[in-house]
């Protein structure tokens, strides 16, 4: 899930993107209004979490400017002004959720998964299936012949990313873009440790290997032929 945090209280906004980071997520930061609704309009986000107090334009009119221009990403206010009319406001001005501060990490957590369930967009991308294996993004558990992996978050949305585009090569740049969001080469074996650990995990215990390098070119997930 990749999450924009519209917030200028840089404590939480740091919190909740390393809560998500921790989760597995990724998130980008804007700490005034016009920064955030800029980000909002120009990149496609699955949540995003907004104050209502913000430098530049309040949350409200970043709500209300997103639904006029036909954007449906949800949205959730995270907000310490939370009266009755407050949230009705919110959510009227075109808001999908409203969690008043202070807040517990784990049921914003909870409520950005549930608004993924509920979005169209994502219905039928909750479960995945190449051959034996299987993952569910909302519950986050990863099978295969039945048995249960563990893996870690950034673990996870590689393996995620690789079934989403199975029979695909996928470049060590493509990897590092859309798993670890570095827009730039950090010079490290970032990826091929991860990859080494995810096939420990998924091909090995199983004695047929669905991850395969592409010398030269990448990695490719596929079911075994």
């Amino acid at each position: 899930m990749k999450v924009l945090i519209i917030e200028d209280d840089r404590s939480t906004a740091d919190y909740v993107a390393g809560g998500l980071q921790e989760e597995g997520h990724d998130s980008d930061l804007a700490a005034s209004g016009p920064m955030g609704l800029e980000l909002a309009c120009t990149r496609d986000y699955d949540a995003v979490v907004v104050d209502r107090m913000l430098p530049g334009l309040d949350g409200l009119s970043i709500v209300r400017a997103l639904r006029s221009a036909g954007r449906d990403t949800p949205i959730i206010f995270l907000t310490s002004v939370s009266g009755l009319d407050d949230r009705v406001e919110g959510l009227e001005a075109g808001a999908d959720d409203y969690l008043a501060k202070p807040f517990a990490f784990s049921e914003l957590m909870a409520r950005l998964n549930a608004l993924a369930r509920r979005s169209p967009l994502r219905q039928e991308e909750t479960v995945l299936k190449v051959g034996d294996l299987e993952m569910n993004v909302i519950s986050r558990w990863v099978k295969r012949q039945g048995q249960a992996i563990d893996l870690q978050p950034r673990e996870f949305r590689l393996l995620e990313y690789m079934m989403r585009n199975r029979g695909r090569v996928l470049t060590r740049t493509m990897l590092l873009e859309r798993v670890w969001d570095f827009h730039f080469d950090p010079k490290t074996n970032v990826v091929e440790t991860h990859v080494s650990r995810l096939r420990s995990k998924v091909d090995k215990p199983f004695g047929t290997e669905m991850i395969k390098t592409i010398r030269g070119s990448g990695y490719i997930l596929n079911v075994p032929s």
